[in-house]
This record gives C-alpha cells, structure tokens and sequence, in this order.
C-alpha cells in the first residue's frame, strides 16, 4: 500500500509531495499525473518566464472563501523555498514596478527542473499517464481508481487543478469527482482571462492597444479599478488591467460593465480645452481626424463616430460644442457592457473549487479524514503577477506537512 498519493503533478502537487517526504521522510509517496509529464503548466506560467511569486502580496489580491493569505503567511516565502530549498536564484522581473518575483534565469524549465531533482532525491514515485477517476474512502485509507488499476492508499491529497488551460490537464474532471463526493463548490468561472463583449460594442477596434484606466462597474458602482494596457479584439477586452477585474463576472453575471478612462493623464476639462485647441489646429480635416494625435486611427475614428450626431462627412471646424464634450466623456468614461467571461482554454485560473467549508484550517477534508487539498482545487483565485503560483507553493506546503505529519499517528491520523 502507498503512503500518500498527491493527485495532479502541477505546481502545488509537486510542492505537496516534497512537504510530504519531508515531514515523513520514511512515507512511500506517489504522484498520479493524467499527462504523459508533470509540471507543463508551470512550462507556460509567465510566459515561459515563470512569475512564480510578488513582492505585494496581501488579500486585497486573492479572491473566494479560502483564505489564502493565511496560509501563505504560515509558510516559508519564495526564498526559503526555491533559493534556500531547492537551490533556484530568485529576482524581480524586467517590470519591476509590479513586484513580480522570476527565476533569475528567466526560464520556468530552471523551476520545473529544480522541483523534480529535488523529488528525485526524495524519492518520491512520479507516475504519469495515470488519471485517476474516482476516489472511495475504505477503512484505513482510501481506493482510487485509474484507467487500468486500483492504488490504494492511507492518505490522498487533491491538487488536481480546476478547469483554466485544459491542454495542461486541468479540465475540471476532479471536481467533478468531488462534488459527487458530497464536496460543494463556489460557482465556477474563468479568472484572470479576457472579458467578452458584443462585436458590435468594439467593432473597428479589434488589434486595438492603449494604456489607461479600467474599472468594473456595476448598477452605477465602481467595484475595482485598474491601471495598464487594454487590449480590444473583435469579441473581447484583453490586458492584465482586465484580467484582474475577470473574478468579478462570477458574482455580477449580466450585471457588469467596464468603464474606461482612456486618457488618464488629463482632467476631463483640461482634454477638453485640448480638443478645442486641435479643432482649430486642424479645423478644415475632416471630423474623424480630430483625435489622431492622440490615439491611433481606428480607435481616433472609433470615439468620434460615437461622439458625432450627424454622421455625415463634415470637417472638424463643423462639430459642434455638444459633441466635442461629448469626445471627451467617451475618453474619460468609456463604457461598454461584459456578456461574458473568455473561454476555458484562455484562462489562467479558475474562479470557484472546493469551498472553505468543507476543510479545516490544515487543508484537511471535514467530510473524509486523510483527506487534503491544496492549489487551483480549491476556492481562491489570485491576480496575475505570480499570486496563483504563490497560493499553490503555500498551500501544497501546508497540505503536505500535515498529510505527512498525521502518517505518524499524530491528531489527524485516521487510518488505523
């Protein structure tokens, strides 16, 4: 019989695994991951750069009924782990600004690579093509069950991921399963992904990128604000300013809208004493040219066909006052209706999973005792910049100690 079984090979199952040995150093410890590899997700974080951590975290940045600052404050910060633990140098990346924290190399393979030297070491069994499908609580342990075979174990710890990137492997299967366990989840939906839109409410846009501000709004309320590049496509608003607003479309669905400022350098009077300005600069051009200094063509064309009363061709000098302030608002306060969150395959992570109230404060299951989770499974998602991957190190940390802890008859150990 196996000691432990980590479901999933991703970031927070190989941290678990790790944790586990570490803290049961003699405990026969197995990982079952569904592809034929661990870690590829963690090939992609970042781009393939690996923002594994930031600088600012607080829980201003996580979202859902577990609290993952928590359990990060419980446990070891990046550079105990990766420098200290597994020998990976540490620094912040080319935009500093944000706080996010990268792999000096620059390259996710130098992390995935240290993680599985370090399993190596340990000892611990990776066992690939290997997804397990069901999951039976038996006296002493557990059953689960793969394609071909049975496993039988004292404890499991779930970090199989939540539905974000299903080409990872993360295809929501293992909630599935837990939810016919008895497990409640919160309401499922993409975080830290794109926003959709009407094609019509962005039509001309699309290729579209300008810096400024975005917040989402609702029945008139500002729920957040961010700061950075919007990206337009001809369905959606993309840029990281929009991913971190993503979360929200879970708890305002049909109910949520974005509202642009996208000229946040000036005061709505000072853009507009600007635009009378450039009305006489260019007064005998025609109407659509009046904001092409400002912005590109087709966003420039995009605001006045909005602004102008009479679509007609006219000049600049023919616009009226009305509609030059009517500019400006559309500048300062663009606002454009959200019918939707993108696509699993577009998500970074996923919003909703197992819920607070169905583990205790060690990540150890109310419901099946030996049982314990951590990472994307569970219902807390982070903004992008390295908070997801953080919440994942943390809490495969915390579940792994524990699972590893109670192997030796400690208060958790329900298995005898």
């Amino acid at each position: 019989m196996t000691d432990i079984v980590v479901i999933g090979g991703g970031a927070s199952g190989l941290t678990a695994a790790i944790y586990a040995k570490k803290y049961a150093p003699e405990a026969k410890i197995m990982i079952a991951e569904k592809l034929q590899r661990t870690g590829k997700k963690i090939i992609a974080a970042g781009n393939g750069k690996c923002n594994l951590s930031n600088i600012d975290l607080s829980d201003q940045h996580y979202h859902g009924t577990v609290d993952a600052m928590r359990i990060i404050c419980s446990m070891p910060d990046y550079k105990k782990y990766f420098t200290d633990e597994l020998g990976v140098i540490c620094t912040l990346g080319s935009e500093g600004r944000t706080g996010g924290v990268y792999p000096r190399s620059n390259s996710s393979a130098t992390v995935l690579s240290a993680l599985r030297l370090k399993l190596k070491r340990l000892g611990v069994e990776e066992r690939c093509d290997c997804e397990i499908r069901a999951i039976k609580p038996v006296k002493g342990g557990f059953i689960l069950s793969a394609k071909d075979e049975e496993i039988r174990c004292r404890k499991v710890i779930v970090a199989a991921g939540g539905y974000a990137g299903p080409s990872f492997g993360t295809d929501g299967s293992m909630l599935r399963v837990l939810k016919e366990m008895g497990y409640t989840a919160g309401k499922i939906c993409p975080a830290v992904a794109p926003l959709k839109v009407s094609p019509e409410d962005v039509k001309g846009l699309k290729g579209v990128r300008v810096k400024g501000t975005v917040s989402a709004v609702s029945g008139g309320k500002i729920l957040r604000t961010e700061n950075g590049e919007l990206q337009f496509n001809e369905n959606n608003i993309s840029g990281i300013c929009v991913f971190n607003l993503a979360y929200l479309y879970q708890r305002y669905e049909g109910r949520l809208k974005l509202r642009m400022d996208l000229y946040p350098e000036a005061e709505k009077a000072e853009l507009t004493e600007y635009l009378n300005i450039i009305k006489k600069q260019r007064r005998d051009l025609p109407a659509e040219e009046l904001l092409t200094g400002l912005f590109v063509r087709n966003l420039a064309v995009y605001i006045m066909k909005k602004a102008s009363a009479d679509k007609n061709a006219r000049t600049i000098s023919q616009l009226t006052g009305n509609e030059t302030a009517k500019a400006a608002e559309l500048i300062k306060s663009l606002e454009i209706n959200v019918i939707g969150c993108s696509g699993w395959q577009n998500a970074q992570v996923t919003m909703g999973g197992i819920e607070s109230s169905c583990i205790d404060d060690e990540l150890q299951s109310k419901l099946h005792r030996g049982m314990y989770f951590c990472g994307e499974i569970l219902d807390t998602a982070g903004d992008c910049g390295g908070y997801n991957l953080q919440f994942a190190w943390s809490s495969g940390m915390l579940a792994g100690m524990r699972c590893g802890e109670s192997l030796k008859g400690g208060k958790n150990d329900q298995s005898k």
